[in-house]
């Protein structure tokens, strides 16, 4: 009898549990899953977004890596763009971070006021960039001008405006910095103490101690900063709209340009699969070569 009841006990039990996470499943389902295998059957449509959409195959991949040239050149420079902003990024703030870890006067407002970008909304930060650059009267231009340099295009020359773009991106590095400065405090004061016993110095310290206990939070951050530099968007929304002549046309710019303004959906929901496996793959890549470089502290390997 009471192996009986137990048996019921546990049936009761297993169906209970399913009914407490059954809203994350439906939720799952509704939210996750639906619209995955959706996007999956638009990127085989021709889709305006209103009729109904047309079954065309594989025919949406096939003009966009045949016929589509704006696709490669927004793809050459989405990679120009996440080269130089990844790198810039994390070493900016990693120096900003060391920098402003020092116990300096005044330090708790130099931590706040290279922070604040970061607080302030985005399309605030990258208006004032847009003024920076004017061409006549611009904050950019005026600096050149004291140095007896003729004024400078900033956002309508092809050679500089995705250059620009990136300036005014890395403006908001304080993001970062606050992650990093929270690991260099976390750092125990007397591994410093014992490696100055040992005679090391300056970029030995760096290299010996500092960086290897900072490395899972380098690490994050490298990851967060491939995600995010492939996503960017607003900064050539707001500056450029893409141009002069598609010079700062990214990615996920071109997207929204097709999906929203040409009203290709179909074509432009083709075009997130193939941004979504970009990231994913330079993600892979990522972590499968992070054993070289980020070790924790209960790491067996």
């Amino acid at each position: 009898m009471n192996s009986v009841a137990s048996r019921k006990r546990d049936r009761f039990g297993w169906v209970k549990g399913y009914l407490h996470i059954s809203p994350s499943i439906l939720g799952f389902c509704i939210f996750v899953a639906y619209p995955l295998v959706m996007s999956v059957y638009y990127a085989l449509t021709k889709w305006d977004g209103y009729n109904k959409p047309e079954y065309v195959g594989f025919d949406n991949f096939n003009y966009l890596f045949t016929v589509d040239p704006v696709f490669w050149k927004a793809l050459r420079i989405t990679f120009y763009y996440v080269l130089i902003n990844v790198p810039a990024s994390l070493i900016g703030g990693l120096l900003l971070a060391m920098l402003l870890n020092k116990n300096l006067p005044g330090i708790k407002f130099f931590r706040t006021a290279f922070y604040l970008p970061t607080v302030l909304p985005m399309i605030a930060t990258l208006t004032l960039w847009k003024f920076i650059y004017q061409p006549q009267y611009g904050l950019a231009n005026r600096v050149l001008h004291l140095f007896g340099a003729d004024p400078v295009n900033w956002l309508s020359d092809e050679r500089l405006a995705l250059f620009s773009v990136i300036i005014a991106g890395l403006w908001q590095i304080g993001g970062g910095m606050i992650i990093f400065l929270s690991g260099l405090q976390s750092i125990p004061q007397d591994l410093y103490e014992a490696s100055s016993m040992d005679g090391a110095k300056g970029w030995a310290v760096f290299r010996n101690v500092t960086l290897p206990l900072i490395a899972p939070i380098l690490f994050l951050q490298l990851i967060l900063g491939i995600i995010g530099a492939f996503q960017s968007f607003a900064q050539v929304q707001v500056m450029t709209g893409g141009g002069p002549n598609y010079a700062t046309e990214l990615l996920n710019f071109k997207i929204y340009s097709d999906v929203f303004g040409s009203k290709m959906f179909g074509y432009g929901i083709a075009e997130v699969w193939i941004l979504f496996l970009i990231i994913m793959f330079f993600t892979l890549i990522t972590f499968r070569f992070s054993n070289q470089f980020v070790h924790y502290e209960n790491d067996n390997r």
